[in-house]
């Protein structure tokens, strides 16, 4: 099975599938891949996710409109995308509150995927040009 319909918007996961949507649009910010953070910001929307929380997924640590299960794991989709944090290991252990080691994985594998996927539009040159 290819990774997008493995962890991409119609997979089927463990985890919470807003959950899953606000990771995939998180890591489309961190990565400025503008053609991603609209077709994601529109999913999100469309599956039920208020337009405050999607609104505000780029200062979402400093908002009560986020619980703490998904601050842990937009905490772990911001490092895990930077790769520049050597206390790596914190924001793991933080996610064990909340989650199993089967749906720490999928965090995991939604965040990666979505890396993968926004960094591929980036070297192909993809720009916004069509309405959604």
């Amino acid at each position: 099975m290819p990774l997008e319909q493995a962890f991409g918007p119609t997979a089927e996961l463990k985890i919470d599938k807003e959950l899953a949507q606000l990771l995939r649009l998180r890591v489309a910010q961190k990565n400025h891949c503008s053609v991603c953070v609209i077709a994601h910001a529109k999913t999100t929307r469309e599956i039920g996710v208020s337009a405050a929380k999607v609104d505000n997924i780029s200062s979402w640590w400093q908002s009560d409109l986020y619980s703490d299960v998904e601050k842990a794991a937009l905490a772990y989709a911001d490092v895990l995308s930077d790769g520049t944090h050597s206390d790596f290991q914190t924001y793991h252990d933080e996610l064990t509150i909340y989650f199993n080691e089967e749906e720490i994985a999928e965090v995991a594998a939604v965040v990666i995927n979505m890396n993968l996927w926004t960094r591929l539009k980036l070297a192909q040159g993809a720009t916004p040009h069509f309405a959604y």
